[in-house]
């Protein structure tokens, strides 16, 4: 099975170095000198890892035979792939590859249906579900223990316990712009009671 690992980015210096945007929770194993990773676009690859260091807090690898500048940047935006036996598990517990996780059901505790996950958004800071509802529309739920309480390979789910406005904003939305009219309406009425009983109370003055 194929996974996407990183995507290269822009070229680091004129020895043929490059930025990656890493995708993987395993850059150590996925992303080690000696690895020989396939590329989208094909045409660009297979690339053979031939060193990588961290600098500035990013990734820089150097492929075998990228050797200047030019090379290394008519790499920028390629994928790089791994193959990865199926069967195959972190080292850690509690994390996850991105395959076992796509296509699982995303549920409340209660057991209602959110939607499924279409795919998983490796950001810096976090990783994000991509989750399709049953309507057709995407929401993004950040995978963190607070909000994504259990995965539940077996039953093909996670379960989750949102805050409020994650999934239920366009709800709330709704429900507000609902309550404006009712509230316009009482504060209406009690203006026209107001202004009655000022009435009243001057025709009162004008008979005495």
């Amino acid at each position: 099975m194929q996974l996407v690992v990183a995507r290269i980015g822009r070229a680091h210096g004129i020895k043929g170095d490059v930025t990656v945007e890493v995708r993987t929770d395993e850059p150590e194993l996925r992303l080690a000198p000696g690895a020989v990773l396939l590329t989208d676009p094909a045409s660009a690859g297979p690339l053979t890892i031939e060193s990588g260091k961290v600098h500035s807090g990013r990734l820089l690898l150097r492929f075998e035979g990228v050797r200047d500048r030019n090379a290394a940047e008519a790499l920028r935006n390629t994928l790089l792939i791994a193959e990865v036996d199926p069967a195959e598990l972190p080292e850690e517990e509690d994390e996850y590859y991105d395959h076992q996780l796509v296509d699982l059901d995303v549920v409340l505790a209660d057991g209602t249906l959110v939607g499924a996950i279409t795919e998983i958004s490796h950001l810096p800071s976090q990783d994000l579900f991509i989750v399709e509802r049953p309507d057709g529309t995407e929401l993004m739920i950040p995978f963190v223990e607070q909000i994504v309480t259990e995965i539940d390979l077996e039953n093909q789910r996670a379960v989750i316990d949102p805050p409020p406005g994650l999934i239920d904003d366009r709800a709330e939305i709704a429900s507000a712009r609902d309550d404006e009219p009712a509230e316009a309406s009482e504060s209406a009425e009690a203006s026209e009671s107001a202004d009655a009983d000022s009435a009243a109370d001057a025709g009162e003055g004008d008979q005495a």
